[in-house]
């Protein structure tokens, strides 16, 4: 369909503010325009909002605990914010979080993984895993059942979520119930039709993509499969998942790719493409009736894998 009137809009108000290509931009200042440009994003109370510092290889992480109103434990989800590996952290997603713990009654564990280009793969990576197992090895404690944990990310937090999955299966665990892939980066190929139709025009462009992966994974180390989830040799054994993704959003078809390589494989897959839909349309509850309806169908999905729908 075309482009959604709602999405032309946010296009153009993002457009208005004259911000210079991602690659023209030091990592601080493309960081610092992506928290000016979600401040403004709805966050709902909770109950409670707690950081942890999680060890990690070389140092430690924050993951930042949301729980909503309610008897514990509860279902967890552990989530990783987008950005292309460079841009987001735990405060410019903690609108979106917020509304998961919430919508879902879980808690969610946000992960501020260590960023590129000052870390590169498998930090990020690596970093996901780790706090995931940190998650249910602590469920005790952070009021969750720790066999009900789930991962979601959007975009590079997408990658993230799947590579997570990969690891838990191919390292023993931890057993995971779920996962939410929203619009994820599954590989280094740029080739792909909805590269090429949506390469401009649509906020996320192509040529920023490839700027996100050299600063990620500038090497041959961009295949490997926990970088690159679609080139896993074997997608056997993984959790159910949702994977959604947008019309015209370049990396509309390697999501769709992973989702039939997940199909073809015997994994439960539900898949939803989002007519008229741009990337990093997700989070804009406030302004896109596509979101709003994206998080009820996550919040179904979820609910549905734990037993509390």
């Amino acid at each position: 369909m075309p482009l959604h009137p709602q999405a032309r809009e946010m296009i153009d108000r993002t457009n208005a503010l004259n911000l210079p290509p991602t690659r023209e931009m030091t990592p601080a200042q493309a960081r610092e325009s992506v928290r000016q440009r979600s401040a403004a994003l709805p966050r709902e109370e909770v109950a409670s909002v707690r950081d942890h510092q999680v060890p990690v290889q070389g140092g430690a992480i924050t993951v930042r605990v949301f729980t909503p109103r309610g008897a514990t434990p509860k279902p967890a989800l552990v989530y990783f914010h987008g950005g292309g590996w460079v841009t987001g952290d735990i405060d410019t997603h903690e609108g979106i979080c917020r509304t998961l713990a919430n919508a879902a009654d879980c808690v969610v564990a946000s992960v501020d993984y260590r960023c590129a280009p000052e870390h590169t793969f498998p930090a990020a990576a690596e970093d996901a895993y780790a706090a995931t197992r940190w998650v249910v090895e602590h469920a005790r404690a952070l009021g969750v059942d720790a066999r009900r944990v789930a991962v979601q990310g959007d975009s590079a937090g997408g990658n993230l979520a799947a590579a997570v999955a990969l690891m838990a299966r191919d390292r023993g665990g931890p057993a995971l119930s779920f996962q939410v892939l929203v619009y994820p980066v599954t590989d280094c190929d740029f080739t792909r039709a909805s590269c090429v139709e949506n390469a401009e025009g649509y906020l996320l462009t192509t040529d920023s993509m490839r700027y996100y992966w050299d600063c990620y994974a500038p090497g041959d180390e961009r295949t490997n499969p926990y970088a690159s989830p679609l080139r896993a040799k074997s997608f056997a054994g993984l959790p159910p998942a949702l994977v959604i993704t947008a019309e015209y959003d370049p990396l509309r078809d390697e999501g769709e790719a992973y989702a039939h390589a997940l199909a073809a494989a015997g994994v439960s897959v539900a898949h939803s493409r989002y007519p008229g839909m741009i990337h990093a349309f997700y989070r804009f509850t406030n302004v896109l009736d596509a979101a709003r309806a994206a998080v009820a169908e996550t919040v179904a999905a979820l609910r549905k894998a734990w037993g509390t729908a």
